[in-house]
């Protein structure tokens, strides 16, 4: 019994091992070798290479002025009798602003005047006496030297009535400044004085503020090296310059350059110019800072691609071309001019050919790619 269970166990051991011992050793056979996948195509957005007229554009951040400003200070001294227009109110040239106590004024004028007929009177008198003495002088009845006397005398008095008209005329200034008017079209601004209040031309603080903003100007800064072509441009006219808003999308204004400053500066390598604009919706408003589109000129049928196309290598500038075998190819190119928007490309490209605006970083010379969406317009 005991033997017929351990030829049972031997035999079950070999059925096991039969299938092993006839496939033999694992090395004994070559499995053949798995080609390697080839690797996936890098999803890239893309643009033809384009001919336009491309608008030859300076930009620039500037600030937005006021035409004219003036802080309204009273040029007498004296009380604060009323301010007749309301803060913010728009005004025309002339418009009373603020009025002053004219009563010590017009009391000096009155004195001045009547000072002056006082010595109209002693002129016109002595210059009867010396016309009577010129007379009896004549027939001998009279001294040269009376004459002469009187003659001085009217010369005197006739010095005397030029002060006094200079005093009355000097005393109508006076009066004059009690009323502050506008000197141009603007808007009034925040007060700083209320009514009643005594104020002294010697003091710093003004009344109010007022401020042209129709027209109203931006002034910015641009490279030296564009002085020349502003020049050439104001040569046939006025350039146009475009404002827009802190997100460079939002156009708040057009206008026009109306010049460029004396002098560049030295220390940053820039100049100052100045644009004014219409500002009919009061979009502009002084002290804000603005982005600037100067128009210089235009360049014809120039090829160009969106300025995110050219990569910056080591040494060169270069683009990605879309072969027609779907692979990128990288392409020298020369770039006369971007603006950070679009770039005009002067020798590498020809017209018509794709190029990779978006998805370098995963991309390399020969690469496969796979558009995403229709190629774009450049620039667009």
């Amino acid at each position: 019994m005991t033997l017929t269970i351990r030829a049972l166990r031997a035999a079950a051991i070999v059925l096991a091992t039969a299938p092993a011992l006839l496939m033999g050793p694992a090395w004994a056979v070559d499995a053949p070798a798995t080609p390697a996948p080839p690797p996936p195509a890098v999803p890239v957005s893309v643009t033809k290479v384009v001919r336009r007229d491309v608008p030859v554009l300076i930009r620039g951040l500037g600030t937005v002025q006021a035409y004219y400003s003036v802080l309204l200070r009273t040029q007498v001294d004296g009380k604060l009798l009323q301010i007749p227009v309301a803060e913010g109110q728009a005004v025309r040239k002339g418009e009373l602003l603020a009025v002053i106590d004219t009563r010590p004024y017009q009391a000096a004028l009155d004195a001045a005047l009547a000072k002056k007929q006082q010595d109209e009177a002693q002129l016109a008198n002595a210059q009867a006496d010396l016309a009577r003495y010129s007379s009896l002088a004549a027939k001998s009845f009279a001294s040269r030297q009376q004459v002469d006397t009187q003659a001085a005398q009217v010369k005197q008095i006739t010095a005397l009535v030029a002060v006094d008209s200079a005093l009355v005329e000097t005393a109508k200034v006076n009066l004059g400044f009690c009323a502050i008017v506008a000197p141009f079209d603007g808007r009034v601004g925040l007060r700083t004085i209320d009514p009643g209040n005594f104020v002294r031309a010697a003091e710093a603080t003004p009344i109010l503020s007022f401020a042209q903003l129709q027209p109203i100007a931006v002034t910015f800064t641009v490279p030296q090296d564009n002085v020349p072509a502003i020049q050439r441009s104001m040569e046939q006219g006025k350039p146009p310059v475009t404002a827009f808003a802190g997100d460079n999308a939002t156009e708040l204004d057009r206008g026009e350059l109306l010049t460029i400053d004396n002098s560049i500066d030295a220390t940053t390598g820039t100049i100052k110019v100045k644009a004014v604009f219409p500002n009919a919706r009061n979009a502009l408003w002084p002290g804000q800072f603005v982005n600037t589109r100067l128009l210089v000129g235009t360049d014809s049928r120039a090829l160009t691609v969106p300025s995110g196309a050219v990569q910056h290598g080591q040494e060169r500038l270069f683009v990605y071309v879309i072969n027609e075998d779907q692979t990128a190819s990288a392409k020298t190119v020369e770039v006369s001019r971007d603006d950070g928007v679009m770039a005009v490309v002067s020798k590498g490209l020809e017209e018509g050919q794709t190029v990779v605006t978006d998805g370098h970083s995963r991309l390399r010379n020969g690469m496969r790619v796979a558009v995403t969406g229709a190629p774009a317009k450049a620039g667009g």
